[in-house]
């Protein structure tokens, strides 16, 4: 293998690389094929390694990113730096693989995906997006011979990697393209023999494999085409960063006169903020690249504004997640998006410091480089023991319940099931070992209820008590009494679709209700509205003390605020057009009308 030169730029030049680089980027490429398919293999068939999930979810990703490192690396790294580095990276994979089998539990049962137990998806994506980071790293630092490599250095290579990577995708798609259209054209004359054959595991899988490591090569070997594409996409980029900057300013400038409560309304506001952090960064580095590039007095300015407005937006974004935290606590996906925050504000401090000085910026190098290594670490805990997310939930959610701070009535028994992978079963073996400290709770029948859940939004925890719906329900006119074999139902074991609002099976959860006869019997049936709820119900009473959902308002449902506002009760009309009865059969027709005359009752 030879070295890469020292170099801080891509040369513009086809690449020297020995053709003998090239058959071993394809043998790879074909190896690792046949390596997957063999994987596909014993899954389909159910034989060892796949009926052992600690064992076939580290191979497969072995097998599946580590060929792909080596084949990068290969003419980039010395024989000694590529064995090392695809070593190590295998270790770090094979690990992260295991952890994340393990910490699921007994929840590996529900997931297996036909047979066997596959690699969580966050963790596929976190191993995408920290391999591509970790290899520009190795490459970098091979390239300058220093375990810190120049910032050019960096900017090259990985945009030379993301085009690579990107571009590689395309070329598999267009051979798959191409394979169909052969087989498209064999059919024309009655021969199928090469659609099938596409359609076969033995055949497709090391296809794309050879494709792909084809394609990883072709474009390594062409840096002009590397930089030319990305000159384009930068350039484009750019002019994108002024307009979000107006729009990030004045968004900041309107909160002293809207203040921040329509922004924690959303239970959103985070999220949606570090989402905007996370774009100027994107559009600070296309309009900077690597500080030598000529760039518009416009983007400049732009450059230098939306470096300072990252500070104060992921402030907010601190704020609104400590708000949501100390009210409810720490979960699954505010442990991440506090992960999330450790990096943005990285990004604002030294954004910041960079746009208070003189110069086109040149504090941002450093930033981006340290904040990479920042970015490894945190992904690195947050897949590992050392900070997981279901782990630390679990603690502080327990720990939430011991102190007081939250009743068993509101307790989330289902997130401990799902969310809370093993730790969060452990701790309901706990709460039941101990249901005894709550009596008149129902632990048992909960935890009961909610180990039959198969998935998180399955309707089977056990519904609250009567009272608690009672509590509920806001009978409109004010006084009105509803039946009590209504509030005891359990709304729960119904199945299927409509799904009952959640204030009929959750606490804490407010509806209206109103009483109506829309069936024209004499009975009146029941109309429940929620607030978060899509579609409005009415229920009503098919035996003595049996209720079910009758009836839907449809996609009228944004008319209902409105009618609530007024302050009027419902009443039943006649429907716009009568049913049909054909042959036997009633027809029922569904008006077509033009929206603004939706809600009209007239």
């Amino acid at each position: 293998m030879q070295p890469a030169a020292s170099s801080g730029t891509l040369p513009t030049t086809e690449s020297p690389i020995p053709r003998r680089i090239a058959f071993l980027r394809l043998g790879i490429g074909l190896l690792q094929g046949i390596a997957l398919y063999l994987l596909y293999l014993v899954g389909a068939y159910d034989v060892w390694p796949a009926i052992e999930p600690l064992l076939y979810a580290p191979m497969l990703l072995v097998a599946l990113f580590c060929p792909l490192l080596l084949v990068s690396g290969l003419g980039q790294l010395t024989r000694r730096q590529a064995l090392l580095w695809v070593a190590g990276a295998a270790v770090a994979v094979a690990g992260l693989a295991l952890y994340d089998i393990w910490r699921r539990g007994s929840q590996l049962d529900f997931e297996r995906n036909p047979h066997v137990a596959m690699p969580s998806p966050a963790l596929w994506g976190m191993l995408v997006v920290g391999l591509f980071i970790a290899h520009a790293l190795v490459l970098s630092g091979a390239r300058d011979r220093r375990r810190i490599a120049s910032y050019a250095t960096y900017f090259d290579i990985a945009w030379k990697l993301g085009v690579q990577l990107a571009f590689s995708g395309l070329f598999v798609g267009i051979t798959w393209l191409a394979l169909q259209l052969g087989a498209e054209l064999f059919k024309l004359v009655k021969l199928t023999f090469f659609a099938e054959l596409i359609r076969e595991p033995w055949f497709s899988i090391p296809v794309t494999s050879f494709a792909y490591a084809c394609a990883l090569h072709l474009t390594d070997v062409r840096p002009a085409i590397v930089q030319g594409i990305r000159g384009l996409l930068l350039m484009l980029a750019s002019w994108i960063l002024p307009v979000l900057t107006v729009f990030v300013g004045a968004f900041l400038l309107s909160l002293p006169f809207t203040g921040l409560a329509p922004l924690w309304a959303t239970r959103q506001a985070a999220t949606v903020l570090l989402l905007a952090a996370a774009a100027l960064v994107v559009l600070i580095n296309a309009a900077w690249q690597n500080g030598s590039a000529p760039v518009a007095r416009p983007v400049r300015l732009s450059a230098r504004v939306a470096a300072l407005l990252l500070a104060p937006v992921v402030a907010i974004a601190v704020y609104a997640l400590a708000l949501r935290v100390g009210d409810y606590g720490w979960t699954h996906d505010r442990i991440v998006a506090a992960a999330c925050t450790l990096v943005a504000l990285c990004y604002a401090l030294g954004y910041g410091a960079a746009a208070l000085r003189r110069g086109w910026l040149n504090g941002l190098a450093p930033v981006n480089v340290a904040t990479a290594f920042v970015v490894l670490g945190v992904m690195l805990a947050l897949f590992s023991p050392l900070l997981d997310p279901a782990r630390l939930s679990v603690n502080d959610q327990m720990a939430r319940l011991q102190a007081g701070r939250i009743t068993l009535e509101k307790f989330d028994f289902a997130y401990l099931r799902f969310d809370g992978k093993r730790f969060g079963n452990a701790a309901l073996d706990q709460l039941e070992a101990r249901a005894g400290n709550y009596p008149g709770s129902r632990v048992r029948e909960r935890i009961a209820a909610v180990r039959k859940m198969q998935h998180a939004w399955d309707k089977k925890e056990l519904a609250p008590v009567g009272d608690v719906i009672a509590a509920n329900l806001h009978p409109r006119p004010q006084g009105m009494r509803l039946p009590d074999s209504f509030l005891h139902t359990d709304w729960t074991t119904l199945p299927g679709y409509p799904f009952p609002p959640n204030c009929l099976s959750k606490a804490g959860e407010p509806c209206e209700v109103y009483q109506l006869d829309v069936s024209g019997d004499g009975k009146a049936e029941i109309l429940v509205v929620g607030s978060a709820e899509k579609r409005t119900l009415v229920f009503g009473e098919q035996e003595a003390g049996k209720w079910r959902v009758i009836g839907s308002t449809g996609n009228e449902r944004e008319c209902i605020p409105d009618a609530q506002a007024a302050g009027e009760l419902p009443r039943a009309v006649p429907p716009r057009l009568s049913d049909i009865a054909f042959a036997g059969k009633r027809l029922r027709l569904i008006p077509v009308v033009d929206s603004d005359t939706t809600c009209n009752v007239d």
